[in-house]
């Protein structure tokens, strides 16, 4: 093999909710970048496009990425408004499109209900989630 081809620069990148590994040559890696960049941002504010609006009202086109911002924005809804199960929220999240484990959703919910947002009605194992606060 030529020393040419033997040596390759290997990149990965995330942009617009996409990851991508580019491997070129140094004299070529600056091109490459460049070309997925731009097909990833044209295509990414495509995606963007198509989430639900109803995910995150008010936010930028992106929305919450987070599984405590997915819950705050269902919060700001007023979704929580009637008293809501751990199943419930989950199921809503995956609606959506958004899909956190399980216990990822649990512990925010608790987080939730100690910084006061949300407060829990019931025995263990079968909580209920309803609005503390209204939200502003």
């Amino acid at each position: 093999m030529p020393a040419e081809e033997a040596t390759t620069i290997r990149v990965k990148v995330r942009v617009a909710g996409m990851e991508f590994e580019i491997e070129a040559p140094p004299d070529r890696i600056q091109e490459a970048v460049d070309q997925v960049l731009s097909v990833a941002l044209k295509h990414g504010s495509a995606v963007a496009t198509l989430r639900p609006p109803e995910a995150a009202p008010g936010a930028p086109s992106a929305g919450p990425t987070t599984c405590k911002g997915l819950i705050k924005a269902l919060w700001r809804e007023g979704w929580f408004a009637t008293p809501r199960s751990l199943a419930e929220v989950h199921e809503e999240m995956a609606r959506r499109g958004w899909h956190y484990d399980r216990t990822a959703v649990a512990h925010t919910l608790l987080d939730l209900v100690r910084e006061g947002v949300l407060a829990r009605q019931g025995k263990p194992r079968r909580y209920r989630y309803v609005q503390k606060k209204p939200p502003s």
